[in-house]
């Protein structure tokens, strides 16, 4: 697969129909490709680009998991309680 040849919106739309999983799968591979140096310098800005893409599209989703999460608190007698923030202490 080449990640630097598609178009911005043909890339936006590809990253949209990939699971969280799948862009971050992408996403490690980018970064290891930059990582080895071996890329040419147009390749290479076309994966930076396609990765903050792929970056982008992670924390939204991470973000969306969160404000579910959120939303989700079990009081003690294992009914749902108030919702609180996920990182919240207690």
């Amino acid at each position: 697969m080449d990640e630097g040849t598609s178009s911005p919106a043909t890339a936006g739309q590809d990253i949209a129909g990939l699971s969280f999983e799948q862009a971050l799968g992408q996403l490690e591979q980018i970064v290891q490709q930059l990582e080895r140096g071996d890329v040419p310098l147009d390749q290479s800005i076309g994966l930076y680009e396609r990765g903050e893409a792929l970056r982008a599209a992670c924390q939204t989703r991470l973000d969306a998991a969160q404000a579910r999460i959120e939303r989700i608190v079990t009081a003690a007698d294992g009914r749902a309680g108030a919702t609180k923030p996920f990182d919240a202490e207690g």
